[in-house]
């Protein structure tokens, strides 16, 4: 078999054992050990743990559970529905407020915790009741969410662009700067199609809003405004480059911990150990697929499957655009069956190298990468947005929250089309701030 029958094969069982419901870190270690062993007999066996533990051997990866740990101390504390109610608060005299402040209300979060699934999980808990009170349908109520939570993998400090970073050896910092603009974009987008669609569903002020006063909307400022305060310092001193991610990840999830006890008062043991389970438990997932992934990757390389893989693409005779509408084809699909770490893991290795000869900006690929995934998050048959939405509210059907959710999913395609067109969307910021391209 040449390399390319071998890769074809790979894929085959690798999302048959995905379909039967296999975990991915256990799926990618199983097809990695059975091919080696096909390959080169039992003597590969004597560099599997090493490989695998070398996925592993970067201090880099300590911003991951940081990251974690941060994100829970607000889904595990009143400072989440602080968050969403100032937001209420403020936004409630535009046509579709509610809405809007749920949207702000996963940006805001997603900038906390950099996770999608919990950025959707602790802002539906509290959003998608309220909406549903206030006489908002289904469809946007759940949909407006599912959507919404999408957006913990752009805006920074995002984990995947951790994990990208780390799989292409890439400046963690740039990428989180190229994913400023792109996140408030596609926010903005979301917002102005939500006022759009409450308009044309007849959801005027009258019958969705409440009046809150000025003292109202002040009051609960100073309980919110410290967590931004921890998103203004992060994103400071790594891009003053006072502190590595690793450590601006450490001191971030250390000041949410104090915040929490400080500003609400939250001296019992209960719920910090359910923020350290949480973030133990996602962790500790996330490293055993880098690690499985690791191994996968060594394993496509030593059967000259990423090499073959690279070379086809490369020999396409084909415009650099053409070649980058197969590349957002094969992410979209990707991101249809497998969550963002693993997809990122699996192809950026191999797709660095075929953009950037393609004279494409490696930054503003993360960031389109990222975009295809977060479209991933909101579409069937995985859908990991869509369920944790049903799992909040099980009297929503799916096929309610897709409806609602697809729309949203236009919204990210224009926005890929609008970096396509305006790249420095992008890289402004990148080269602003930290000069060229590194």
């Amino acid at each position: 078999m040449n390399p390319l029958e071998i890769g074809l094969l790979i894929m085959v069982v690798l999302i048959a054992l995905f379909a039967i419901g296999m975990p991915i870190a256990f799926a990618l270690g199983a097809v990695s050990i059975g091919t080696l062993l096909l390959i080169d007999g039992f003597r590969s066996l004597d560099i599997l743990g090493e490989t695998f533990f070398s996925g592993l051997n970067s201090f880099t990866l300590v911003a991951i559970p940081m990251f974690i740990l941060m994100g829970s101390a607000v889904a595990n504390s009143p400072a989440g529905k602080d968050l969403y109610e100032a937001l209420d608060r403020w936004l409630n005299r535009v046509p579709g407020g509610l809405v809007l402040s749920n949207l702000g209300a996963c940006s805001l979060f997603a900038a906390l915790s950099g996770s999608s699934p919990a950025t959707c999980a602790a802002i539906g808990k509290m959003g998608i009741p309220e909406m549903r009170k206030r006489g908002y349908p289904d469809e946007i109520s759940a949909g407006s969410i599912a959507a919404g939570g999408t957006l913990g993998i752009l805006i920074p400090p995002s984990l995947t662009m951790i994990v990208y970073g780390i799989s292409t050896e890439t400046s963690i910092g740039r990428l989180f700067l190229a994913g400023v603009l792109p996140g408030l974009m596609l926010t903005a987008i979301f917002m102005l199609w939500t006022v759009y669609s409450c308009w044309r569903k007849g959801l005027t002020l009258s019958d969705v809003s409440q009046h809150y006063s000025l003292r109202q909307k002040l009051e609960i400022l100073p309980r919110v405004l410290p967590f931004l305060a921890i998103i203004a310092g992060i994103l400071f001193v790594l891009y003053g480059g006072v502190a590595t991610p690793s450590e601006a990840a450490g001191v971030g999830a250390l000041f949410c911990l104090v915040l929490v006890v400080v500003v609400y008062r939250m001296f019992s043991a209960g719920p910090f150990i359910s923020m350290f389970r949480d973030s133990t438990r996602e962790s500790v997932m996330i490293m055993m697929i880098i690690a499985a992934s690791e191994l996968f990757a060594f394993t496509l390389s030593s059967t000259f499957v990423t090499q073959s893989i690279a070379g086809w693409i490369s020999d396409l005779d084909v415009n650099r655009w053409v070649l980058m509408g197969i590349i957002n084809l094969f992410l979209l699909i990707a991101g249809f069956f497998l969550p963002p770490v693993a997809v990122i893991l699996m192809t950026a290795p191999i797709l660095l190298p075929i953009i950037t000869n393609a004279g494409f900006d490696p930054y503003w690929f993360a960031v389109i990468l990222t975009i295809n995934m977060e479209i991933g998050l909101i579409t069937p048959p995985v859908g990991l947005n869509l369920y944790v939405i049903n799992s909040i509210a099980p009297d929503i059907s799916l096929g309610t929250i897709l409806r609602g959710s697809l729309p949203y999913v236009g919204c990210m395609v224009l926005a890929i089309v609008l970096l396509c067109i305006f790249p420095q969307i992008a890289t402004f910021l990148p080269t602003l701030v930290m000069g060229g391209a590194l």
